[in-house]
């Protein structure tokens, strides 16, 4: 396993955990977040973010070239938006990690979307280790 891969799985075991100092930690001061409602960055972004999402995300499958990585996940939601039902759906994940800090996530509705984005194929997938 990459350090590259290595610190995503922190930065996601972090996001789950919603340890927030653990995050930050891991991300770059101007982390870039990219998802349905648009484009920031920023530490009080992300933590804005984790506050309000109520997210829980399991990896299925790990793709990576360079120091890019794409996760196929399996996302719940469980938030006070939601009025604390739960939803629910696949996606993907594809985080830039550089100096040993994630830079830049966006999420995608399909990892065919997440891969072509990232310009990986199948090819690029790599063995899930726990």
């Amino acid at each position: 396993m990459t350090s590259a891969i290595s610190l995503v799985q922190a930065w996601q075991h972090a996001v789950n955990a919603q340890d927030i100092d653990r995050l930050l930690e891991l991300s770059a001061h101007d982390i870039v977040i990219i998802g349905p409602r648009g484009r920031a960055s920023g530490h009080q972004l992300l933590r804005d973010w984790i506050a309000r999402a109520g997210l829980t995300l399991t990896t299925q499958r790990i793709f990576q070239r360079d120091d890019t990585v794409v996760l196929a996940q399996h996302g719940v939601w469980q938030s006070e938006a939601t009025g604390g039902v739960p939803s629910e759906a696949d996606l993907a994940s594809r985080l830039r990690v550089n100096h040993q800090q994630v830079v830049e996530y966006e999420r995608y509705d399909t990892l065919a979307q997440a891969l072509e984005a990232a310009g990986m194929t199948e090819a690029d997938e790599q063995a899930i280790i726990t």
